[in-house]
């Protein structure tokens, strides 16, 4: 809990929820100077990742006429910008991730800190490891999308469209990734029980399918795959964790319920 929190906490620890809403502000606020700060770096590498963003085009182009179309006099500085700012929201993870956590922090008991930011390592790589992914399977999918241009037809490609498609299939992937973390997260402050993770599993794959058929084409089978396989993957791990989690305070229950009726007679 920073100094201001402590100095407006209540005699017993909690925050009211106006000391609440003025931390989360300071949180966003931190948050917010970092995607900057990395965003104006994230500017200067607008070349070579615009390069990279419009490769599978070219690829396109091999088979049929095929370009990016930068339809109004703004656009150019539009893409760069959304471009900028989505570096610098994947390379500032490490500090908005931290601020979700720390915003959590300050109502947890100390053993239950120390799990928190335990959580916070884990999220950081699996955040980008999603974003890597979602980078890997694009250029898949416009390959894909593009075969279905009949032979000597001409794709115009509207620059904005395209690069919104990229962008969020990156950031969705990405969070994604975070969310079982947040689930074994529950589970450790007793919000969620590994039994009822476990009994969810239908719902879980079905919605991990959905959207994986919404974030890639429904044509693009394979590339739906290789994003729906690893998120199933961490789910389940995450209800592993959470099982161990749940069998642990159960033994440590009923050692200390055997520890008292000893002591009782």
């Amino acid at each position: 809990m920073s100094a201001r929190s402590k100095r407006g906490a209540k005699s017993d620890g909690r925050m009211s929820l106006g000391q609440h809403l003025l931390e989360l502000r300071r949180r966003l606020f931190i948050s917010a100077i970092a995607i900057v700060v990395f965003s104006i770096g994230g500017w200067f590498l607008y070349d070579p990742i615009f390069t990279a963003i419009q490769e599978p085009v070219r690829q396109m182009a091999k088979a049929h006429t095929a370009s990016i179309n930068f339809a109004g006099i703004g656009t150019a500085f539009d893409i760069q910008l959304q471009i900028a700012v989505t570096v610098g929201a994947v390379v500032s993870s490490p500090v908005w991730l931290y601020q979700i956590f720390a915003f959590i922090v300050p109502g947890l008991t100390r053993r239950e800190k120390r799990f928190t930011f335990g959580f916070f390592f884990s999220a950081v790589p699996l955040f980008l490891l999603g974003c890597a992914a979602g980078w890997y399977v694009f250029p898949h999918i416009v390959g894909v999308l593009g075969s279905f241009v009949p032979k000597g037809g001409v794709s115009l490609i509207e620059a904005r469209d395209y690069l919104s498609f990229v962008l969020k299939l990156v950031l969705a992937v990405g969070i994604a990734f975070v969310l079982p973390v947040f689930l074994v997260l529950l589970n450790f402050l007793g919000v969620v029980s590994a039994n009822s993770i476990i009994k969810s599993w239908r719902w879980a794959i079905l919605l991990i399918f959905v959207f994986c058929a919404l974030a890639t084409p429904s044509a693009d089978v394979g590339s739906m795959f290789l994003l729906a396989i690893p998120m199933i993957v961490l789910y389940l791990a995450a209800a592993g964790v959470a099982g161990w989690h749940d069998r642990v305070l159960r033994k440590r229950s009923e050692a200390l319920s055997t520890d008292l009726d000893g002591a009782a007679a």
